[in-house]
């Protein structure tokens, strides 16, 4: 870490209202220049809300900033841009219609008499992903067409263009493979060799002893502990000082439970260009995972069993009754539920309040005569979120107010009250903190134990491991080998990804 005689970054006692709920209540926060310092929290503590507040989304209702030395008041994102101060969200904002190069430069456009200067956007766009290890990322091409992966890296290269002087990266590993994590590990350090600072925000516990620096924990708003060793606290203190207990188990011990006959029963299922072949049963009471690289084919394997995405060839049950490809509502019908990967333009009204984003697939049960009855929808509501202990538990507040953990938990909820048989899993942990992880965990066996049959993909491979019951191995769009959950390790499944043979099926 380089160090200097002063902090690039000092925010002193940060606090943020909003209509009642205290986000921050008195929030410190250092950050040297040439460092990596990691923010740490569970969903809810305060961690959005204060990159928020250095980005200049929120303006804080007292507490300082200082900057480089000096008072500084951050009060548009256009301010905290001119001030070197860059943000990643988790959420990516990139404009899906304009092209890479167009989002790479948005707002600080080269021109020349009032007209942009699309070839020089184009050549800096093209050094920038090269930069990021990924020229294959076309310049031209629209941003909404590229997978999950390469909108990070776009977002990342927006970041750069800025020669920003700290680069706020909110959960920047959510959804890369290890390869790209390891490059994404080689660009931050060197941005901090040349003096950029990195606030880095992950749920990862071992990506903070690789990339980290120094270690700032918040809880229920406040600062619980400041300058800590990345590499070398303990990770019980961590968690400790995130929840205020102790948690040996993240993932629940195996339990024995009843498994019955097939309920979901997927035949040569392909899409073309995406993936090939893929046979799978489930029954109920049973947990499977899909485990691979991220681009491996295992969201659309899952997006095309829901219905959202339309088969070229092969079958789907439920029950033993086939269900029409490319329809959403026959396979809810047929008592299937999808929890996407992408929850906030995938799977919520951000501005419907939680009753209404839980009971959405079963409004009509809420219906008299062609009136809704509001109130019997929110009491459904309210019991399916105290079973879930969604925070707040107040199902009239609109979904964009709650964490992320929280908002995971919203989408769970909708299927619990629909009391679906199949229940399809696309990182439901994504984003969510080691307390509201176990949380959803113990949902899933839970589930499970009621006789749902549940996939599970996740690009967490302990988490597979830990959670299925059996594990379908993914690679180029097949399934390349199948086993045991209690079998395989972390080893061998990224073998089977990255070198294992085809054919090699159990």
């Amino acid at each position: 870490m380089t160090s200097t005689d002063r902090p690039l970054l000092r925010m002193r006692g940060i606090v943020k209202q909003f209509p009642g709920v205290r986000a921050l209540d008195g929030v410190d926060l250092e950050v040297t220049a040439g460092e990596v310092h990691c923010l740490l929290g569970q969903n809810g503590a305060g961690k959005s809300t204060l990159i928020k507040v250095l980005g200049g989304v929120h303006q804080p209702d007292a507490g300082t900033i200082e900057w480089d030395g000096g008072p500084v008041t951050l009060g548009s994102p256009q301010a905290a841009d001119a001030t070197g101060i860059a943000t990643i969200h988790q959420e990516l904002d990139l404009v899906p219609w304009l092209t890479v190069a167009q989002n790479i430069v948005l707002g600080h456009e080269p021109a020349r008499l009032g007209f942009t200067r699309s070839g020089r956007a184009e050549d800096l766009a093209a050094t920038l992903l090269r930069r990021l290890g990924h020229p294959e990322i076309p310049v031209r091409r629209e941003v909404g067409r590229l997978p999950a992966a390469g909108q990070q890296v776009v977002s990342m290269a927006r970041a750069l263009s800025r020669d920003a002087r700290l680069i706020v990266m909110d959960e920047p590993s959510a959804v890369l493979d290890a390869d790209e994590v390891d490059n994404l590990f080689r660009v931050v350090r060197e941005l901090t060799d040349s003096g950029v600072a990195v606030v880095y925000i992950s749920h990862r516990l071992e990506e903070i002893r690789r990339i980290g620096d120094r270690v700032t924990v918040l809880k229920d708003g406040r600062t619980v502990a400041a300058d800590l060793p990345a590499r070398s606290t303990p990770t019980a203190q961590v968690i400790r000082l995130m929840t205020g207990t102790s948690t040996e188990h993240v993932i629940p011990p195996r339990a024995t439970r009843s498994i019955g006959d097939v309920v979901l029963d997927v035949s040569e299922l392909g899409r073309v260009g995406e993936f090939t072949d893929v046979s799978l049963t489930v029954r109920a009471g049973e947990i499977v995972g899909l485990a691979g690289l991220v681009g491996s084919g295992r969201s659309e394997i899952l997006e095309t069993i829901y219905g959202a995405r339309r088969a070229t060839s092969g079958s789907v049950r439920v029950g033993g009754r086939e269900l029409r490809t490319g329809s959403v509502p026959a396979a809810v019908r047929a008592g299937m539920g999808l929890c996407p990967e992408e929850r906030k333009s995938q799977g919520l009204l951000l501005t419907e309040p939680i009753a209404r984003n839980v009971s959405l697939p079963v409004l009509r049960r809420f219906a008299k005569a062609g009136w809704l009855r509001a109130d019997a929808e929110l009491d459904a509501a309210r019991e399916v979120i105290t079973r879930l202990d969604v925070r707040p538990a107040d199902p009239s507040r609109p979904v964009r107010t709650l964490s992320g953990g929280n908002q995971q938990k919203v989408v769970l909820a909708r299927w619990l009250l629909t009391g679906c048989s199949v229940l399809l899993l696309d990182e439901p942990t994504r984003g969510v903190d080691v307390g509201a992880r176990t949380e959803i965990y113990a949902l899933i066996r839970q589930l499970a134990g009621q006789g749902v049959a549940v996939v599970l993909v996740s690009s967490d491979v302990p988490e597979v491991l830990g959670l299925a019951d059996r594990v379908l191995v993914v690679r180029d769009g097949r399934v390349v080998h199948e086993a045991p959950g209690g079998v395989l390790d972390e080893a061998a499944v990224l073998d089977l990804v990255m070198e294992g043979s085809r054919d090699e099926r159990a």
